[in-house]
């Protein structure tokens, strides 16, 4: 019974997370016109939760693992409720976009708070219980934009925030009389340097493990995810933006913050991030799927609204009552993969769930066959598409935390991290195709045929995933 109730609370706070990132996109109009300002600026009220979400994670991971899951889980659920009571009252747009950032910054500890929750004390459900992790994210992603629409309708802009702050309160209270207390943090940061020791061909010696934050390494990855944000963000604008000098800036400054980040790390007594957790065997596999055909999707997704739009002219609350049906896929999928993972392991259903994000992706691409209407037509392709991310999503969760329970905030974090990066990058270079394009729908069409090509061609990435049946 405790179990169920720690797994209620967490899933709670990871669905409160999961509104917040599309619930303001319904109230942009309102906002705009209550806070007197331009669209523009609006609109960074969403693209200021995504930085802060994206730069924030890497530090929950690392503060989570080290200084215990549930310490850090209060923080974040008490940062978040706090931010989001701001928001409600705030007074401009400029505050509010500041607010905003720290309210996300707040949000990314849910996800590897959460997940080392689960992961200490679950025991031997602690893999079906994390995979059903990949079942609560969308179910927040649908139900966002109907309580934002509700909201603006009949309250006001400032409820979308407001209303996160007794939820936070109920998460508070059960997390303080129900989630079991975390090891004195000393004992904590012992087992996390003993964990993270750097990497030198086996165990690290003693006198190698030295106790530190790895404050340069944090700098270094900050630096090159904040400019390549920024950067996805310009190239959005449109394809006329890719050679423009500042969009080459930013994408020099990204490129050698990750570069300066993984060299510092490689050397580092006391690395941010240990190297393996990164780029080693069986964790690169792992990485490269979240980010690349996890996040495509994420984006692909994100996209159809404006898809059903440009080329089918449907109307915008018919358009976004496709992501319900490709929501509903996924929740569906995902629990039962989460379920039958101990017998089919980890590679079966990645390679099942990519071949059919491919197929469903290509469907969007394609037209209508003769008598179907596009509407049906689209619900049934978003269908497909959402079926196959849920079953990818249990087993890549899964597959890199059996290999290192002890670093799972960490991992969490990294694969958190990585999806919203592939994401951001898939819509802003879809949205700088579409831009540039004077037939958008046609546009968008080859923009979901390049993106079922790329689903196709990581699957050689697969058979390096790690394998494994039974509990962890």
């Amino acid at each position: 019974m405790r179990r169920i109730v720690v797994f209620t609370t967490v899933a709670l706070a990871l669905m409160t997370m999961s509104v917040d990132g599309t619930i303001v996109a319904t109230a942009l109009h309102t906002l705009q016109q209550g806070l007197h300002t331009s669209i523009n600026w609006a609109g960074w009220t969403i693209t200021a939760y995504a930085l802060g979400f994206v730069l924030a994670l890497p530090l929950a991971g690392k503060l989570s693992d080290r200084y215990g899951r549930r310490r850090v889980f209060l923080w974040s659920v008490g940062v978040f409720t706090t931010a989001s009571l701001a928001c409600g009252l705030a007074p401009n747009i400029g505050t509010l976009i500041v607010l905003r950032a720290i309210q996300a910054a707040g949000g990314a500890g849910y996800t590897p708070s959460a997940t080392g929750i689960i992961v200490d004390h679950f025991g031997s459900a602690r893999d079906r219980a994390v995979g059903l992790f990949g079942s609560i994210f969308p179910i927040g992603a649908m139900i966002g934009p109907i309580f934002g629409g509700l909201f603006v309708t009949y309250a006001s802009w400032r409820d979308i925030f407001l209303v996160n702050v007794p939820v936070g309160l109920a998460i508070i209270i059960l997390s303080l009389r129900f989630i079991p207390r975390d090891r004195p943090v000393a004992e904590m940061r012992h087992r996390y340097d003993a964990a993270h020791a750097p990497d030198r061909g086996g165990p690290a010696r003693p006198s190698e493990r030295r106790p530190g934050f790895g404050t340069p390494g944090m700098a270094l990855l900050g630096v090159g995810l904040l400019a390549a944000m920024l950067a996805a963000s310009y190239l959005a604008e449109g394809v006329s933006a890719a050679t423009a000098p500042i969009l080459v800036i930013l994408a020099v400054i990204a490129i050698a913050g990750f570069v300066a980040f993984l060299l510092h790390s490689a050397r580092s007594a006391s690395p941010f991030i240990a190297p393996r957790l990164i780029y080693g065997r069986g964790f690169g596999a792992v990485n490269a799927i979240n980010s690349i055909c996890s996040g495509l999707t994420q984006g692909v997704v994100s996209l159809i609204p404006l898809y059903a739009a440009n080329r089918y002219g449907i109307d915008a609350l018919r358009s976004g009552t496709l992501l319900i049906a490709q929501g509903i896929a996924a929740m569906a999928v995902s629990t039962a993969v989460a379920f039958a993972l101990r017998r089919s392991g980890y590679r079966a259903p990645i390679y099942v769930g990519a071949t059919v994000v491919a197929c469903g992706v290509a469907l969007l691409a394609l037209s209508p066959p003769g008598g179907m209407s596009a509407y049906l037509w689209l619900m049934t392709a978003t269908s497909v598409v959402g079926a196959g991310f849920g079953s990818i999503n249990p087993a890549t969760r899964n597959a890199g935390l059996q290999l290192a329970p002890r670093s799972a905030a960490t991992l969490a974090a990294i694969r958190s991290g990585g999806m919203q990066v592939g994401a951001i990058f898939t819509v802003s270079a879809g949205t700088a195709l579409i831009a540039a394009s004077a037939d958008p729908g046609r546009a968008q069409a080859w923009f979901y045929a390049a993106a079922a090509a790329v689903c196709v061609l990581i699957m050689p990435l697969i058979a390096r995933v790690p394998e494994h049946r039974g509990a962890w």
